[in-house]
C-alpha cells in the first residue's frame, strides 16, 4: 500500500481536471489523429502571445527553453517545465524512501500520476507568480499582472491534460516527448534555413559582404550558427541512432511449448533519455531560482552578496541581456559553442561531470520508479509463462541473472547520454545537444510505437505478445 502522503492524494484526485481512458479498443488511425490534433494545439499556443506583456522584454532564460519546449512572451511560455518538475520531485522523494510507494501495484502508480498532475498544476501557479513578481514582464498593473497569471494557468492546465490524454492511449507516446520533439524540429529549421541568421542564408549573407570571415563561418559568428554545429548535429543524429539499437538479447524460452526460444533485449540506453530530461530540468530550475533571487535583490554586482554569488553570479551587458558568470549555476549552465569552451575549459570539465553524475543517478532512480527494475521484470517473465534455457522457472532466479546486466547498462547508458549531450553542446549543435539527444530518441521510440501498433493492428493476436 502506498504511504500516508500518496494516500493524502485520493481525495484531491477526484477534484483534478481528468481524461478518462478509453474503455473501448482506440484504432491506430484515431491515435494518429489524437496524436495530430495535440501537436496542432501546442504549435498554435506557441504562437498566440501572452496578452498585456511588452514584446520587447528580454529573455533570461535562452537556450533553457527548447528543454522545456517552451516559447518566450507566449502562451507556451511555461512549457512542460512544472509537469517535468513534478514528476522530478516526486521520484526523488520514492527513490530516497522519504515516500512510501512501490510502483509494481496499480494503486501507487494510479496515486503517484494523481501527485504528479497535482503538483504540475501547483508548480503551473507558483511559477506564473514567480515569473510576475521577478519583473521578468517588467512594470505590470495589479490588473495586468491577474490577466497574464490566468492565461499562464489555464494554459499550463492545457498543456497538462494534453499529455494525459496522450499517455492514457487516446494518442501515441507522450505529449512531453511530443512538445519536445516540435520544439528541437523549430530551432534546428531556423537555425539552418532562417531568412536572417540562418546557416546557410544569414551566414553566407555576412560572408558575401565580407562582414564574416571564412573561419568565423566554420565555427561561428556571434549568435550566428556555425558549419562545425550543423555538422556536429548530422554526427549526434547517426551516433545516437546507432545508440539506440545497441542491446543485449537475453535468451529465453516459453515454458509451455518446448522449443520456442525468443530474447529478451536489455538496450544500452535502457531507461532512455529520461534521466537526461530530469537532469536538465533540475539545472533549469536552479538558473530560474538563482535568477529571481538576483532579480529580486536588486541585481546586484558579483561580490555583494555572498550567498547570492555562491547560487548564482549574473552580469549585464549594454544591450541588456544577461550573463552568468559564477556560482553554482555557471557550472550547472553549459557552455554553447568550441569557442566558449576554449574560453573557459575548466567550467566545461566541472559542467560535463555534474551532468555525467546526475544522469547515472536519474537513471538508476528510474529504474524503481519506472518499474524497470530486475524484481519487475523477472515477475513479468514469470508471469507470461517466460523462462530462461538451462535455469529453473522461478522469478528469484530470473531477478539474479538480470542483476548482472540491467543495473550495470542503466549506469553506463546514463553516462553515455550525458556524455553525448554536453560534447555536443560544446561543438554548437542546433537545438542543444541535450535537444538532439531527446529529440533523436524520441523519434527512435515513436518509430517504434508506429511498428507495434501496425503489427497489433494487422495481427490481433498478437496483442497478448506486444502486452496491450
Amino acid at each position: 500500500m502506498a504511504g500516508r502522503f500518496l494516500n493524502f492524494l485520493k481525495p484531491i484526485g477526484r477534484v483534478l481536471p481528468e481524461i478518462k481512458a478509453p474503455k473501448r479498443k482506440v484504432k491506430f488511425n484515431e491515435k494518429l489523429l489524437w496524436t495530430g490534433v495535440v501537436l496542432i494545439i501546442y504549435l498554435v499556443m506557441s504562437e498566440i502571445p501572452l496578452y498585456g506583456i511588452d514584446p520587447g522584454v528580454e529573455d533570461n532564460l535562452g537556450s533553457l527553453r527548447i528543454i522545456f519546449a517552451s516559447n518566450r512572451g507566449t502562451l507556451m511560455e511555461l512549457g512542460i517545465g512544472p509537469i517535468v518538475t513534478a514528476g522530478l520531485i516526486l521520484q526523488l522523494l520514492i527513490g530516497s524512501a522519504i515516500i512510501d510507494a512501490d510502483m509494481s501495484k496499480p494503486e501507487d502508480r494510479s496515486l503517484f500520476s494523481t501527485g504528479s498532475k497535482f503538483f504540475a498544476i501547483l508548480l503551473t501557479a507558483v511559477q506564473a507568480a514567480a515569473y510576475l513578481v521577478s519583473g521578468m514582464y517588467g512594470t505590470l498593473s495589479g490588473a495586468t499582472s491577474i490577466i497574464i497569471f490566468s492565461q499562464l494557468l489555464t494554459a499550463g492546465v492545457i498543456v497538462i491534460l494534453m499529455d494525459e490524454l496522450v499517455q492514457k492511449g487516446w494518442g501515441l507516446g507522450s505529449g512531453i516527448s511530443l512538445f519536445i520533439m516540435a520544439g528541437v524540429a523549430q530551432q534546428i529549421f531556423w537555425s539552418t534555413f532562417n531568412p536572417g541568421t540562418g546557416l546557410f542564408v544569414g551566414g553566407l549573407s555576412l560572408l558575401a559582404q565580407g562582414q564574416a570571415t571564412l573561419f568565423e563561418w566554420i565555427i561561428g559568428i556571434g549568435s550566428y550558427p556555425s558549419l562545425l554545429g550543423f555538422l556536429a548535429t548530422i554526427t549526434v543524429f547517426l551516433v545516437v541512432i546507432y545508440m539506440e539499437g545497441v542491446k543485449i538479447n537475453l535468451p529465453i524460452s516459453y515454458a509451455g511449448y518446448k522449443g520456442f526460444r525468443s530474447r529478451y533485449p536489455i538496450k544500452l540506453l535502457y531507461v532512455s533519455n529520461l534521466p537526461v530530461i530530469f537532469a536538465s530540468a533540475l539545472f533549469a530550475n536552479i538558473y530560474f531560482i538563482s535568477s529571481f533571487l538576483w532579480n529580486q535583490m536588486g541585481r546586484p554586482d558579483p561580490g555583494t552578496i555572498l550567498w547570492l554569488d555562491i547560487i548564482g553570479q549574473y552580469a549585464t551587458q549594454e544591450g541588456g541581456q544577461v550573463l552568468t558568470v559564477g556560482g553554482i549555476t555557471y557550472f550547472v549552465t553549459s557552455p554553447m559553442g568550441i569557442i566558449e569552451v576554449l574560453a573557459d575549459p575548466i567550467r566545461a570539465f566541472v559542467y560535463l561531470g555534474i551532468l555525467v553524475g546526475f544522469c547515472a543517478f536519474f537513471a538508476l532512480i528510474w529504474l524503481e520508479v519506472g518499474g524497470l527494475g530486475p524484481a519487475t521484470v523477472a515477475r513479468q517473465l514469470v508471469g507470461s509463462g517466460m523462462q530462461i534455457p538451462g535455469h529453473r522457472r522461478s522469478q528469484r532466479t530470473i531477478e539474479l541473472i538480470l542483476k548482472r546486466y540491467i543495473p550495470t547498462v542503466t549506469i553506463l547508458g546514463g553516462i553515455i547520454i550525458a556524455l553525448i549531450a554536453g560534447l555536443s553542446n560544446f561543438l554548437g549543435v542546433f537545438g542543444s545537444g541535450i535537444g538532439i539527444l531527446l529529440a533523436v530518441g524520441i523519434v527512435y521510440q515513436y518509430y517504434e510505437i508506429l511498428m507495434r501498433e501496425r503489427a497489433a493492428e494487422m495481427y490481433p493476436a498478437l496483442k497478448r505478445v506486444l502486452g496491450e
